[in-house]
């Protein structure tokens, strides 16, 4: 989801109700800030987050909202659906707004990221950026060496027709292990272990980027990303 972008002078006359030349007389006299600049560009580009003013009235104010959630086994990752989703677990009065940022099978748990701004979460799920994604998963047999090879070079997927980026698989245990992957393909740590024909018993991803999930949070608790926390990305 991208953050839109649109003309000021666009901006200003749909929220005004004015003509193309009222608008463009209101920025000619110095009358519209954007973010605490006086703008007399018709053109300038804004977005949902600039500070729009016009005159000493406020037409725009909304704030970026970024959150992490440890989320719980049970929950669907959407804001819609019939079944309880990761937003009925949020108790805020903007949570209509937000996203979220990298989904999680109902039944996997850990870190989850919902926010407001589109760019910012468009970067943690562009492959090409290489944000890495860190999951420690339990499978049902012994994990074999053909199996950490084949993670390292990629596993072929016919119904897409691709074949995966390689991707980082350490055993901590027999059935144990801990996988990085820098995209996310529509159940592909299941299916990659498919291959194998190792059923995943549980997934729990842990880190994000930089970001790792606070050992505070129980599952189904969140809180507000700190401003560096949020620049890790």
């Amino acid at each position: 989801m991208k953050s839109k972008r649109f003309r000021l002078d666009r901006f200003l006359s749909q929220q005004l109700q004015r003509s193309k030349k009222q608008v463009q007389l209101l920025l000619a006299s110095g009358a519209v800030t954007v973010d605490g600049l006086t703008i007399n560009d018709p053109q300038y580009p804004i977005d949902e987050f600039s500070l729009v003013v016009c005159r000493g009235e406020t037409i725009q104010s909304r704030q970026r909202r970024y959150i992490m959630m440890h989320k719980p086994m049970g929950v669907v990752s959407a804001t819609i659906d019939e079944q309880k989703t990761v937003l009925d677990l949020i108790d805020e009065p903007y949570k209509d707004e937000l996203h979220i940022a990298g989904r999680l099978d109902k039944n996997s748990t850990g870190l989850l990221l919902l926010s407001n701004d589109g760019r910012w979460s468009q970067l943690l799920s562009d492959a090409a950026v290489g944000c890495e994604k860190t999951y420690q998963v339990t499978v049902r047999d012994a994990i074999s060496d053909e199996c950490v090879g084949a993670f390292e070079q990629g596993i072929y997927f016919e119904y897409e027709d691709l074949t995966t980026l390689p991707a980082k698989l350490k055993r901590t245990g027999p059935c144990r292990a801990e996988v990085t992957l820098c995209q996310g393909r529509y159940h592909q740590i299941k299916r990659m272990f498919g291959r194998f024909r190792n059923p995943v018993l549980t997934i729990h991803r842990t880190t994000i980027g930089s970001i790792v999930l606070d050992d505070s949070l129980k599952p189904g608790e969140y809180r507000a990303l700190t401003e560096k926390e949020v620049s890790l990305v």
